[in-house]
């Protein structure tokens, strides 16, 4: 974490540095906070990172936030875990590869429904970092599909859908 003078401005969407006077950032507009509001909400966020605890049990409700490939499950997981949210990697109970045995298998990536909103906004930032699309509307990057609700927001497209349906009727991804 870069260093804080609590004498200046923070935007709180893209992290811009402003002078004291300055009110809103130029990128995002919106309204600026103070560089002591920002070291308080740090100071806050790293106490509830060091009390978080790193263990799963069996009493926790997991939920899928992503599928794929081992080896990038495993990258996302690496990600969470510096941010102290624990995750787990689990298979699908019946494969959906294409049975050669030379496709490999797709691993859902699990966490605590509790640490969902902190943990989509963690790798919300990890996806603008790789991909630079800081300026695509990523209005709905939070969404969790939750198979047990009967309407669902798509996080890739914004679109509001059932899901009895697996799939985004607008955009296609899957959730199945």
């Amino acid at each position: 974490m870069r260093q804080r003078d609590p004498e200046l401005k923070y935007c709180p969407v893209c992290d811009d540095e402003y002078r004291a006077e300055i009110k809103m950032c130029v990128a995002c507009a919106v309204e600026l906070v103070s560089g002591q509001e920002k070291l308080v909400k740090e100071e806050v966020l790293k106490q509830k990172k060091a009390a978080r605890s790193m263990e799963l049990s069996v009493d926790d409700e997991l939920v899928n936030i992503r599928k794929g490939p081992l080896l990038e499950m495993k990258n996302l997981q690496r990600i969470l875990a510096k941010e102290q949210i624990p995750s787990l990697l689990a298979g699908e109970k019946k494969s959906s590869n294409c049975g050669k045995g030379c496709c490999g298998t797709d691993m859902f990536l699990q966490i605590k429904r509790e640490d969902g909103e902190e943990a989509m906004e963690v790798l919300a930032r990890e996806f603008k970092r790789t991909t630079a699309l800081d300026h695509h509307d990523l209005q709905h990057v939070q969404s969790i599909y939750d198979q047990g609700a009967r309407q669902t927001i798509c996080p890739a497209c914004g679109f509001s859908f059932t899901t009895s349906n697996g799939t985004c009727p607008d955009c296609g991804l899957c959730f199945a």
